[in-house]
C-alpha cells in the first residue's frame, strides 16, 4: 500500500538514501531541506533514479521553531493525512556553545525540540492514517551521554560538542518512550513511535563542525579512512538508512511502540541514568518550551 512519508534532514546522507528507498517502492516522498536549490536538485534525482514522480519537498530551518510549526502548516494544507514521519534531521555542532532564535541551545533545538514540536503539530495527520507511524533518529552514542543534569536542560554548563549530541540522542530515546505511553494512554491505536540508531555510517555527518581537535581527528580523518578499500569498517548512508525503511514500511512493526531499534531489531537502550521521574521532566522541558507553538496553531 502506498505511503505518504515525510522525512525531515532528507537532502543529504541517510535521509536521502532513506528517501530514494522509499520512493523506489512507490511511496509518495516528502523532502524536507533547509535550501531550496539543493531540496530542488535531490528530489530531480530521486524522481529520474526511480520513475516516481510523486517526490516534492518542503524548506524550514529546523533551528527556528516558528519554521517548524511553518512547515507543519504546509505539509497540512498539502496533505489530507500522514502515514510516516521521520524525525532524522540531527546536527554534531561545535563546542562553541550558540543558542537559536527562540535561546535555546542548538543541539537541543535541532535534535530534540524541533522533532518534538513537528511530531505533536503532525499527530493529528496521522491519527488519519490506518497505521500511522512516528520515526525518531537517535544514536548509540547516547551510552557515553555521562549524567544529565536534569536542571540544565538549555545545557549552559556543557562545553563538549560530542556531550551535548549524545544528551540529546538520549532525550530523543526517553521522549519518544513516553510519546510511546501516552498514546496508548489516549487510547490511540493507530499510531506509533519508536526510536532509532544507524550504527557507523560513512556521511559528511559532522564534518563541518569545530568539536576540539581529538573529537574532529574522529570525524574528519579516521571517519574518511574508514571509508577506503581495505581499511573500510563503516557503512554506506544506505546501510544505515535500512532501519528506518524497516520501521517505516514492515508488517512486522505493526502496533509495536516505544522502542528503540538497530540493525531492524529491537536493542536495549542505556537505562544508566533513567528513571520515570527524569523522563517525564525531560518531557516537560519539551512540553513548556513548544507550547507557545502549538496554541499558534490552533488560531
Amino acid at each position: 500500500m502506498k505511503k505518504t512519508i515525510l522525512i525531515t534532514g532528507a537532502t543529504d546522507g541517510i535521509g536521502k538514501a532513506t528517501a530514494m528507498a522509499l520512493a523506489q517502492q512507490g511511496h509518495q516522498v516528502i523532502v524536507h531541506g533547509r535550501n531550496r536549490e539543493k531540496a530542488q536538485r535531490v528530489v530531480a534525482e530521486i524522481r529520474t533514479a526511480t520513475g516516481n514522480q510523486q517526490v516534492t519537498f518542503l524548506i524550514a530551518d529546523l533551528f527556528s521553531l516558528r519554521a517548524v510549526q511553518q512547515l507543519a502548516a504546509q505539509f497540512l494544507a498539502e496533505n489530507d493525512h500522514l502515514d510516516v514521519l521521520i524525525n532524522n534531521a540531527g546536527a554534531v555542532l561545535n563546542n562553541h556553545r550558540a543558542v537559536s532564535v527562540d535561546g535555546i541551545e542548538k543541539t537541543m533545538a535541532l535534535n530534540v525540540l524541533a522533532p518534538f514540536l513537528l511530531t505533536q503539530l503532525l499527530i493529528p495527520s496521522l491519527e488519519k492514517s490506518s497505521d500511522g507511524r512516528i520515526i525518531n533518529m537517535s544514536s548509540a552514542s547516547h551510552r557515553a551521554s555521562g549524567r544529565p543534569d536534569l536542571n540544565d536542560l538549555n545545557l549552559e554548563k556543557d562545553n563538549s560538542a560530542q556531550r551535548r549530541y549524545s544528551l540529546s540522542k538520549l532525550f530523543v530515546i526517553w521522549n519518544t518512550q513516553h510519546q510511546g505511553k501516552l498514546l496508548k494512554q489516549q487510547g490511540v491505536q493507530n499510531v506509533t513511535v519508536n526510536a532509532s540508531h544507524p550504527g557507523a555510517i560513512v556521511t559528511n555527518f559532522g564534518q563541518d563542525s569545530d568539536k576540539g581537535w581529538l573529537v574532529n581527528l574522529v570525524y574528519k580523518v579516521a571517519i574518511k579512512l574508514a571509508s577506503f578499500g581495505p581499511l573500510r569498517t563503516m557503512a554506506t548512508p544506505e546501510h544505515g538508512a535500512a532501519t528506518n525503511i524497516y520501521l517505516a514500511t514492515s508488517e512486522n512493526v505493526d502496533g509495536i511502540s516505544g522502542l528503540f531499534w538497530g540493525d531492524a531489531k529491537p536493542q536495549k537502550p542505556s537505562t544508566r541514568y533513567y528513571s520515570a521521574t527524569a523522563e517525564q521532566q525531560v518531557w516537560d522541558y519539551c512540553q513548556a518550551v513548544v507550547r507557545p507553538f502549538l496554541s499558534d496553531a490552533k488560531h
